[in-house]
């Protein structure tokens, strides 16, 4: 039986390492594990992020190995190669499904029961990958998906209208990537249409702007690792806000990547969708209305994701 009081990182890179700080302040857990191929690292990460735990409630965090797996409730993978500047989340493909043939291998002999929270890119190849090499149910498998670029768009609206990005509703759905897409034709701010909210004429939302506002949204990964070489706050902010879902039970609508089981007519592959998450993980993935634009730019993320599954095809046997 699996402790959801405890939790493991797999992968102490930036992202691993970030997100089990985000964590620690969270007050979930009262165990965490990291494990990293790089012993060395995980060791060092384990000590320094343990010297702040008095600053917050009880934890024990440690560097372990995969046999310390054996009762953790969630399992987090973010192992794996990191995005380099010029290449694209795809790109990442075949050298992550290598790592993460390793690593699922390495999981299953001691935990066959944990909620596995993908989060390495190419996020939604990565999930089915996942889905398909650990023989896990597919509310138990779950990728970070679109909750970070989501997060990003409310932030850029809210900038752009001078509304707390909080009161912003909208959605970035399909790939984690550069075939992702808004859905603007639901979103609204507080429950007021955004066409409405911005009325006739408004010179900050027309639908050049807007497109313009989603190009800032899908290129500011590429745009951060120019700056600095890597992103890794937010998208640990991301995975605290799944992750309390899940714990708490919250019954959450987050943009996640999971099995579409169906949803829009698609089946054996993952997409960012929105979900409602909780205990035991995705409770259901919601088909929210779209625009026929919409309805033909998801369509054409899935049949991008469609072929790089069938490239990796040999490698997922």
């Amino acid at each position: 039986m699996v402790d959801m009081r405890k939790c493991a990182i797999i992968g102490c890179g930036n992202v691993g390492a970030t997100a089990a700080f985000a964590l620690i302040g969270s007050g979930l857990f009262s165990e965490m594990v990291l494990i990293d191929i790089n012993k060395e690292r995980a060791r060092g990460e384990a000590e320094d992020l343990g010297h702040g735990v008095p600053f917050h409630a009880p934890l024990e965090i440690y560097a372990g190995e995969y046999r310390d797996l054996a009762d953790a409730g969630l399992i987090i993978i973010a192992a794996g190669a990191a995005q380099r500047e010029g290449e694209t989340r795809l790109d990442l493909v075949r050298k992550n499904t290598s790592i993460f043939r390793t690593v699922i291998g390495d999981i299953l002999p001691y935990n066959r029961e944990a909620i596995l929270l993908v989060v390495t890119n190419p996020v939604d190849i990565l999930t089915e990958v996942t889905l398909r090499l650990s023989g896990f149910p597919a509310h138990r498998v779950i990728g970070s998906g679109t909750v970070l670029d989501t997060a990003r768009l409310k932030f850029l609206l809210g900038k752009r209208l001078g509304v707390d990005a909080r009161q912003v509703h909208a959605f970035i759905i399909g790939e984690h990537g550069d075939t992702e897409l808004p859905v603007y034709s639901s979103a609204n701010i507080s429950g007021i249409d955004l066409a409405h909210f911005c009325g006739d004429g408004c010179s900050e939302c027309g639908q050049t702007e807007l497109e313009e506002l989603f190009y800032e949204v899908r290129d500011a990964a590429y745009h951060i690792i120019r700056a600095k070489g890597a992103t890794y706050y937010a998208i640990a902010e991301a995975v605290r806000r799944i992750v309390t879902a899940i714990v708490r039970d919250e019954a959450a609508i987050l943009p996640l990547s999971v099995a579409t089981n169906g949803a829009y007519g698609y089946r054996d592959l993952c997409l960012s969708l929105p979900s409602v998450v909780g205990a035991g993980g995705v409770k259901r993935v919601l088909e929210i209305p779209l625009s026929d634009e919409e309805r033909a730019r998801l369509e054409l993320s899935a049949t991008r994701m469609r072929e790089v599954l069938n490239d990796l095809n040999p490698a997922l046997r």
